[in-house]
């Protein structure tokens, strides 16, 4: 008997993202003119799903025909990289590098950077989340100095820098010159992070990427712009996964 959902089966959320009950992850969908069938793939941090439609495919009987593709999503779904949680004895990556997580309960709360150690203190409850506010607050003071550097080498003004966790992005920018980011570009080589600090400030030159937008976003990375894309494609499921169990 083919399974059978209420009306409000399909959600669309705030992040323009679809959630459908037969399916552990979000769909993004994306409509082409020139798509003759529907494809279906789990991103490369493993957080969703992104389905390509045809023009006159209905995202409704889309996301029916994403349902049924349950095995294969959970075929992929087993293939991504365990979690990692933010425990004592933890290695995680940071600024192209890695750390160990090192906790004595005696010591004051507040985190320190040593060599390649992060000591941690105060009681385990509660470590993880001492740990990611650490990691986010170096995300925002680095991101922030360096699209300040890059900002004043593209003669462009940039209204604010955030960070965030999103599904899918590792950046963006507003038509107001809002930048926010992912936390995770700390744990990604300089290299890595910069390119996606130069690709959001390219966009204060131009909105849209074409011939222009590229030609400013190799000045302002200033090395292999394909090589950097790569790079970071590469080491997203394993940042993807610090935080995760």
């Amino acid at each position: 008997m083919p399974a059978s959902w209420s009306s409000t089966w399909s959600i669309v959320s705030s992040d323009g993202l679809h959630r459908h009950p037969a399916l552990p992850l979000p769909v993004a969908i994306r409509r082409i003119a020139t798509a003759r069938v529907m494809r279906l793939r789990l991103d490369h941090g493993g957080t969703m799903l992104k389905l390509t439609i045809p023009r006159r495919v209905s995202e409704r009987s889309a996301l029916a025909w994403a349902a049924e593709q349950q095995g294969w999503v959970s075929a992929q779904l087993a293939k991504r990289p365990e979690g990692l949680p933010l425990r004592p004895g933890a290695r995680i990556p940071f600024d192209g590098g890695e750390l160990e997580l090192v906790h004595a309960e005696g010591r004051p709360r507040a985190i320190r950077l040593v060599g390649t150690e992060l000591h941690c203190g105060g009681p385990l409850e509660g470590l993880e989340r001492r740990v990611l506010l650490w990691l986010r607050n170096m995300a925002r003071d680095r991101l922030s100095a360096e699209v300040a550097a890059i900002a004043r080498e593209a003669g462009v003004t940039v209204a604010s820098v955030a960070v965030g966790d999103p599904v899918s992005r590792w950046g963006s920018c507003s038509a107001a010159g809002a930048l926010r980011f992912s936390w995770r570009l700390i744990l990604a080589s300089p290299g890595a992070r910069r390119f996606v600090v130069a690709h959001e400030v390219a966009h204060r030159l131009h909105m849209d990427h074409g011939p222009q937008f590229r030609a400013a976003e190799r000045r302002l990375f200033g090395g292999d712009v394909a090589a950097a894309r790569a790079e970071l494609r590469l080491v997203a499921p394993r940042l993807r996964a610090v935080g995760r169990l």
